[in-house]
């Protein structure tokens, strides 16, 4: 992670991957061009990398220059395009390839067709390095793409964040949420999850997504994803991985502003714990710990059993059935421990005491995150 200015950016595209791109494009465009003499033009400034690492890479004759355009303002678009420096030599009859760093609205690439409208030029062709499909407005052809990527602001590599970036040799991704708190919620049954996530929630005001109800609430309700997972239910089969993720996605879109997630009932396993990392980074967020709420097995038998008087659930009232369910929790435990082990984001809690004392430990945790 970076810090320009006020913003934080994230690792996105190495430069090997930069390399591979601009070698491809190279002999894209020798393949096409053949023997004739071409006049590549850079757009000034943020495509000065991409003119000077290209014509390394082109096997052939070529001329080089450049004309300079203003099109960012901070991290936006802008929809005033002015030409700043004109071409100083005669393109009449010449094959002309704009070499742009980006495209992403089209803008400057508008005014580009303008200039070039009355040069009297062969051939004129775009080459881009990056575009943003998602944000293109335009209609002119873009004849050479090396990377598509998605619709988000990027720095590094001749691309600037006000003047800040220019330098670096990768690409770096806006982070967008800058400050976010997603934990993952674990306990054997009868730890308390539940109650200690309904402390948790209004203590740092977050978000607690429980996987158990949000299969319910979208099976209740007839969702698509509800309506598709309730087809695997009915054949007595699991449902997919991809599913929940679609589920959990839908409801971290539902609550977009949240100071962050407490994830309780998922992940189970280490390709859900993945799964749910990816999900997370694709909202410029991650998984900050995995706390585990640490009781007795006896302990936690009495616990169920006691509440199996009242909850009217009959895996509360037999005991051999909650001996299984609590061996079954640490057979998949152990997996996850290890998983966010490895990330530094493993925290066991001792889950025995008052309610209160409880909620004083888990808050620890939190607050030196």
């Amino acid at each position: 992670m970076i810090k320009l200015h006020d913003k934080y950016f994230k690792p996105f595209i190495s430069a090997q991957a930069i390399d591979s791109a601009l070698a491809k494009m190279a002999d894209e465009i020798a393949n096409d061009i053949g023997d004739e003499i071409p006049v590549f033009i850079g757009i000034l400034n943020g495509s000065f990398m991409v003119v000077s690492d290209f014509v390394k890479k082109y096997p052939k004759p070529c001329e080089v220059t450049f004309i300079k355009l203003a099109s960012y303002e901070g991290v936006k678009s802008s929809e005033d395009i002015q030409r700043l420096i004109g071409l100083t030599q005669d393109l009449s009859g010449r094959t002309v390839i704009i070499l742009e760093d980006i495209i992403d609205t089209g803008n400057t690439l508008a005014e580009v067709h303008r200039i070039f409208k009355n040069e009297n030029v062969k051939v004129l062709k775009i080459a881009t390095l990056f575009y943003k499909p998602e944000a293109y407005k335009k209609d002119f052809k873009l004849h050479y793409v090396g990377i598509e990527i998605p619709n988000k602001f990027i720095v590094g590599y001749g691309l600037d964040y006000d003047g800040l970036g220019r330098d670096i040799p990768e690409v770096y991704q806006i982070k967008e949420t800058q400050h976010m708190t997603n934990l993952v919620l674990f306990g054997p049954p009868g730890a308390g999850k539940g109650t200690q996530a309904n402390f948790l929630k209004g203590k740092y005001n977050l978000v607690h997504i429980s996987t158990g109800d949000v299969f319910r609430y979208n099976i209740k309700n007839e969702t698509a994803l509800g309506m598709l997972a309730k087809s695997y239910m009915d054949k007595g089969e699991l449902v997919p991985d991809q599913v929940t993720i679609d589920m959990l996605n839908a409801e971290v879109e539902k609550n977009a502003d949240a100071n962050g997630f407490i994830f309780d009932g998922f992940p189970r396993t280490n390709a859900q714990a993945d799964a749910l990392d990816k999900l997370m980074d694709s909202k410029d967020s991650q998984i900050n710990a995995m706390i585990a709420l640490e009781v007795d097995d006896e302990i936690l038998v009495k616990r169920l059993l006691e509440r199996g008087k009242t909850s009217g659930r009959a895996d509360d009232a037999d005991e051999a059935i909650i001996r299984n369910r609590i061996t079954e929790y640490y057979n998949k435990t152990a997996i996850l421990k290890d998983y966010y082990t490895d990330q530094d984001k493993y925290f066991g809690v001792d889950g025995v005491g008052s309610i209160e004392d409880i909620t004083v430990r888990l808050s620890t945790v939190i607050d030196n995150l």
